[in-house]
């Protein structure tokens, strides 16, 4: 099998969102489990809207997603193949001017569906002879350039939807070029794909009208007249059916990670949500990797709940082990020889990996103790066992407070956690006692700053 190779192919006019992530992360994911190769290929031909910060934003993005491009490239850069493919398609007469308005277009698909018409372009622009085409020219008209299509039905196994056809009859001839000249992101895309060796176009299922259109171009462009394979994904939406925008900024990439979500929760979210898989926590993307399967993919809506990424992002810190995050702790300033058992000792209280960083504080730094009754904290204080301590300590000490003072439950164990930590709750004290030490908790429990 040859490995394949995918695009990703975003227009920088926007940020792109978990939506967008969807699609990056199948190409992604399909690719590298193949050995094949991923390739960013901005869409960035619209020079009017598209913005070097987007292109920037997009590239942070997906690295922090994981996702590491074999290429980049930008359309922008690439038009001298996209003139010679139009010129091409022109000189074999199939790609012809039209002279039509928006307005003069939309009258006459009202016309035809009054009538019980499909509103389908009538080609009329084909019967213009050259004292048209001068006359119209005169009157300061601009041609936009439509492909004339084979009337008959394209086919081909969706990797997603399975057998899949559209009868090319029932489609306007599509506009590849406007009237100022500008390329359509159809051509294009097309173009780019051949001369890339695309071997696979994985995307949303809003261009599967796209498709028999796209293949014909393949047929008609490339020697070898092979097209490459499709699968059209369901889009993803929040729970109430409203889409994603990458111009409302509708949950960001950038802002879920400026809002300290996890990575591997946005991606685990972005691939499992419509699919067979139950979304869950994931350690890694390799794990991620060894259950995707585009089969597993459903056609029905693919709805999440946006709140769901807070308690996904928490169970994924939890299940993260220290390597996993040594050097994002070491970016909070968190270091050194006792970052395993503190990890193990807060992850799973924390809601984001800055939270980390309070923790920390206390069993590295100084806090200032809540005494709630110092005569009890002077007592607990004065029945500390020595050192070294362990994870038993907890349990032995506290044992031995109430013993001496005959407290027990909330009023033994709240008073304690509040000298100790400054914290009403938080993780178990049994796995951070040994981490604050007895110089610590001593100075702690008599009311100092410590």
């Amino acid at each position: 099998m040859i490995a394949p190779v995918v695009r990703f192919a975003p227009s920088p006019t926007g940020r792109i969102h978990i939506g967008n992530a969807r699609t990056a992360l199948f190409n992604w994911l399909f690719a590298k489990r193949s050995g094949g190769r991923f390739v960013l290929r901005f869409d960035d031909t619209d020079l009017e809207r598209s913005r070097e910060e987007f292109a920037q934003s997009i590239a942070v993005d997906l690295n922090w997603l994981g996702i590491q491009p074999d290429l980049i490239v930008r359309q922008s850069q690439r038009f001298a193949l996209y003139d010679a493919a139009a010129q091409k398609l022109k000189e074999a007469g199939l790609l012809y001017p039209c002279y039509e308005t928006a307005d003069e277009l939309d009258r006459r698909r009202k016309r035809q569906i009054a009538r019980g018409q499909p509103p389908v372009y009538d080609r009329a622009a084909l019967n213009l002879t050259q004292a048209d085409h001068e006359r119209l020219q005169a009157e300061g008209r601009k041609p936009h350039w439509r492909f004339k299509l084979e009337s008959k039905t394209i086919e081909w196994v969706d990797l997603v939807r399975g057998p899949s056809h559209i009868d090319c009859a029932s489609l306007s001839d599509p506009v590849l070029i406007r009237e100022d000249g500008t390329y359509l992101y159809t051509l294009p895309s097309v173009v780019d794909d051949i001369d890339m060796g695309i071997t696979h176009v994985i995307r949303g299922e809003d261009h599967v009208t796209n498709t028999a259109v796209q293949i014909q171009l393949f047929e008609t462009l490339s020697g070898a007249g092979k097209a490459p394979q499709f699968g059209h994904h369901n889009l993803l939406a929040s729970s109430t059916g409203e889409g994603l925008s990458k111009r409302s900024g509708a949950l960001s990439i950038t802002g879920l990670r400026e809002a300290g979500i996890e990575s591997l929760a946005v991606a685990a979210l972005a691939v499992l949500t419509g699919s067979s898989d139950s979304v869950h926590a994931i350690t890694s993307l390799d794990a991620l990797m060894g259950t995707f399967d585009l089969g597993h993919v459903s056609r029905n809506s693919a709805k999440f709940d946006p709140a769901e990424l807070d308690s996904l992002s928490a169970r994924t810190l939890h299940a993260l082990d220290v390597e996993a995050v040594r050097p994002r702790l070491a970016e909070l300033g968190l270091t050194g020889s006792d970052l395993a058992p503190f990890w193990l000792a807060v992850r799973s209280n924390l809601t984001s990996l800055q939270d980390a960083k309070l923790w920390w504080d206390v069993v590295q730094g100084q806090i200032t103790p809540v005494i709630e009754d110092s005569e009890f904290a002077s007592a607990a204080a004065a029945l500390l066992p020595d050192e070294p301590w362990d994870q038993q300590s907890w349990s032995q000490w506290t044992a031995k407070v109430k013993e001496e003072t005959g407290r027990k439950g909330k009023a033994l164990f709240h008073p304690l956690r509040l000298a100790l930590t400054g914290q009403d709750q938080g993780p178990e004290l049994a796995m951070l006692l040994p981490l604050i030490g007895k110089i610590k908790a001593s100075a702690r429990l008599h009311g100092r700053v410590s």
